[in-house]
């Protein structure tokens, strides 16, 4: 078995994020471009539902099938948002992808004092860029490839090299454009990443979520006030609950100058207060403050 034989077997998935105008590019009239990709590449393509600007395009197969994929992609893209319509005399304009990686991998993609990226920018001649913060309500970060599709190509056979070499460590809580807090909760609970991608939750998963969190969830996405649910007013439901965090773990859940503490208070919208160590004691207090919802939230993001 040669290398290039046993990389056959490996499935790998890469998600993209896309805006409409992408995504219409790569569907095509009534859906012909995405099945011609789909047929020549013999890829799985997903894309996500939901009426939000942004999309997921999800692509699954052994490596050769989805860089088939890929290049294909980019071809595309290049075709209908290039240079314009008239060809433009400036060369080609750079085509641009955007990967959307588990947080834990990107240390590696990046490596020692950046010396993976480095290397990866120098040998394909792409621009690559990761991101600083995470996307919303993720644990994902976006990657952006940059550059002509056969130097995008190369540099996206390298990032997948990377990443197939190193796992994701931990839970990854994977990025939905749109996304409705149930949906996180639900994927939290479950310690599965939901591939459907749904930006709204049916109603079996609704019955769901309201037995594994024992309450009636208000269905509104983060960010917007929960009470605009009707009949359904969570701010009149905040209660609290403690638990005890041993001393040795409870810097990973403050994590580096309090960001890793903030980042669940952000995510979770609960209130959390660490109590102080107390003499003799090998645990520490937390109370988490909140709707139901956000305390399930916050214990499931302290936990992993």
């Amino acid at each position: 078995g040669s290398p290039e034989e046993t990389e056959l077997s490996i499935t790998l998935t890469l998600r993209m994020l896309m805006h409409g105008k992408e995504i219409g590019s790569i569907i095509g009239k009534k859906g012909e471009t995405v099945k011609r990709i789909r047929e020549q590449s013999s890829a799985r393509i997903t894309i996500s539902e939901g009426s939000c600007p942004e999309r997921i395009t999800t692509i699954t197969g052994s490596t050769d099938a989805v860089f088939r994929a890929v290049s294909m992609i980019a071809f595309k893209l290049e075709e209908d948002l290039g240079a314009g319509s008239d060809g433009a005399a400036m060369g080609r304009a750079p085509v641009t992808l955007r990967l959307v990686i588990p947080a834990s991998q990107c240390g590696s993609l990046i490596g020692k004092a950046g010396a993976k990226i480095r290397e990866i920018r120098e040998s394909t001649g792409a621009q690559v860029q990761v991101a600083g913060d995470l996307l919303p309500n993720s644990t994902e970060r976006a990657v952006t490839v940059s550059g002509v599709p056969d130097t995008i190509i190369q540099c996206v056979r390298q990032i997948c090299a990377v990443i197939l070499e190193s796992p994701p460590k931990g839970a990854t809580i994977p990025y939905h454009p749109g996304l409705s807090l149930g949906t996180i909760l639900l994927s939290a609970n479950q310690g599965f990443s939901m591939q459907g991608q749904y930006s709204g939750v049916s109603p079996a998963e609704v019955t769901k979520l309201q037995q594994l969190s024992g309450h009636t969830l208000p269905f509104a996405s983060l960010g917007h006030a929960p009470s605009m649910v009707p009949g359904l007013d969570t701010s009149s439901q905040s209660s609290s609950q403690e638990f005890l965090v041993p001393n040795d773990l409870i810097g990973c859940i403050i994590g580096r100058h309090g960001s890793k503490i903030s980042e669940i208070r952000q995510m979770s919208g609960a209130h959390i207060k660490i109590g102080n160590q107390t003499e003799g004691s090998s645990e520490r207090h937390v109370t988490i403050t909140g709707s139901p919802v956000s305390i399930t939230l916050a214990q499931y993001l302290m936990t992993a």
